[in-house]
């Protein structure tokens, strides 16, 4: 058994146990029923709850959540076209956003899906180090598609305080 503040109690007995909340005016709370004996804690039960859903709505508004943004291009983009395309894709991935990347084919280009393959391969080329093909170009009725993701960063290397301190100061 666990008390209020933290301390250890001890293997206390039931009755025991709840007559000690019960004196505090607090709840007996079942921390661990699988732990050998069931580990309980006195607490504040409505207290305790609304802490733990302070923290979990703190938890939702530092995590970021990956949308997914999707770009038109046709199989007879001119060169200027796709490099303005590919660099708004690049700002999507930079933002952290999955891109889904889409090629129409109309009328008689559905003759001719190898020419927009190589056009989305070509993307992906100049996408090289900032997106990661998540999903190879697809041929699905008249659209070609292809998913990237956004590269992780990188995180940067730690230095050891104790190297930094050690080489700083001069021995005698």
């Amino acid at each position: 058994m666990i008390g209020q503040n933290g301390e250890q109690l001890g293997i206390v007995s039931l009755p025991r146990a709840l007559d000690m909340a019960r004196s505090e005016n607090v709840d007996l709370v079942e921390v661990s029923p699988m732990a050998q004996p069931p580990v309980c804690k006195i607490l504040d039960y409505g207290r305790f709850k609304y802490e733990q859903t302070r923290k979990e709505r703190e938890a939702r508004k530092t995590q970021k959540t990956q949308t997914l943004k999707e770009m038109r291009l046709s199989p007879r983009m001119s060169e200027h076209d796709l490099g303005f395309k590919t660099k708004l894709i690049q700002d999507f991935l930079q933002e952290g956003d999955k891109v889904k990347v889409t090629l129409r084919f109309r009328g008689r280009e559905n003759a001719h899906p190898e020419i927009g393959r190589t056009v989305l391969e070509e993307v992906a080329r100049r996408l090289n180090g900032l997106g990661t093909v998540e999903r190879l170009p697809l041929l699905e009725g008249r659209a070609m598609t292809m998913i990237l993701s956004p590269v992780p960063p990188k995180a940067a290397p730690k230095q050891r305080a104790a190297e930094a301190v050690d080489t700083a100061t001069p021995t005698q």
